[in-house]
């Protein structure tokens, strides 16, 4: 069989379908159509005379024909787009496309402020955001990057720090204190009313507290769990409960003095935000300016 320009981009795509075995995710990274995806992948196909995926409705997997062609492929693909990368490493004006998984809270304190000097610095790389509290597998899902708190960052993966460590705080409105009270120590909440905290991997978040050699965690009592910050700030405003949030979140609110702080002796010092990547990819130049960009600017200090 010979082979046409038109049979090497399909490759390519049977690659991405392979990785993701999803083809709405795959043809979101490609930035086509799902259906021009599977168009694609049966054209391949046929070509081949070989079936190289097992389609259901639910689900999509690879056949022993789909595993050998992915692993035979997949080295030589990368070794392209490492030669591709570095020539664009090379140009005076770096383009190219990065997509970064992140979650909500570095999205807005780290991510939306560097952006918009990122763009005028580097008007040819496009930034794909994906903002999301869930823990994922970056590499597996087609992620150059992901943000993540240092001691939430996969122990296979680079890792370099965007912010310096913080702490973690409860903080509730002055008018919820004059009706509930304050708590003096961690165990009082268990009297109290405070927004529940579900984790990336499904987890009920357990509140943390120290104090000289004592810790302290605490399955905290409340009216509703939530998995996104600005969520939790929003009901803890309406002075309808406590919250736990890292100090740089709620620092504007408590110098208006919207929010207060309690339980400031007992508050633990957790890492701060970190980048990671696959130390099997080389990075793309887009990431690496990035990094650079919000090391210079330092958002968070």
């Amino acid at each position: 069989m010979k082979f046409n320009r038109s049979d090497f981009a399909d490759l390519s795509y049977f690659l991405t379908v392979a990785r993701h075995l999803n083809f709405r995710r795959a043809a979101i990274e490609l930035g086509i159509t799902a259906s021009a995806v599977s168009h694609s992948l049966k054209g391949l196909e046929e070509r081949l005379n070989l079936r190289l995926l097992n389609r259901t409705s639910r689900s999509v997997t690879l056949t022993a024909a789909g595993e050998e062609l992915r692993d035979t492929l997949s080295p030589h693909f990368q070794a392209i787009s490492q030669a591709v990368e570095g020539l664009t490493r090379l140009s005076e004006t770096p383009s190219g496309h990065i997509r970064l998984n992140v979650p909500a809270g570095a999205s807005e304190a780290i991510i939306a402020p560097v952006l918009p000097i990122f763009f005028e610095r580097y008007p040819n790389i496009l930034v794909d955001i994906s903002v999301t509290n869930r823990m994922i597998d970056v590499t597996a899902q087609g992620f150059d990057a992901g943000i993540r708190y240092g001691g939430t960052v996969p122990e296979d993966m680079v890792a370099q720090r965007l912010s310096p460590d913080t702490r973690w705080v409860v903080a509730g409105t002055p008018a919820y204190f004059d009706r509930y009270g304050i708590p003096m120590r961690p165990e009082d909440l268990m009297q109290h009313r405070c927004v529940q905290i579900r984790l990336g991997d499904e987890r009920l978040y357990r509140w943390e507290f120290e104090k000289a050699d004592e810790k302290i965690a605490i399955s905290v009592p409340g009216p509703v769990i939530v998995d996104d910050g600005s969520l939790a700030m929003k009901f803890a405003l309406s002075d309808t409960a406590l919250v736990y949030m890292n100090e740089w979140d709620v620092k504007a609110h408590v110098k208006d003095g919207s929010l207060k702080l309690v339980l400031g002796d007992w508050s633990p010092l957790g890492e701060g935000y970190y980048i990671y990547y696959s130390s099997r990819r080389q990075v793309p130049i887009g990431v690496v300016l990035l990094i650079k960009l919000i090391k210079e600017l330092g958002p968070l200090g």
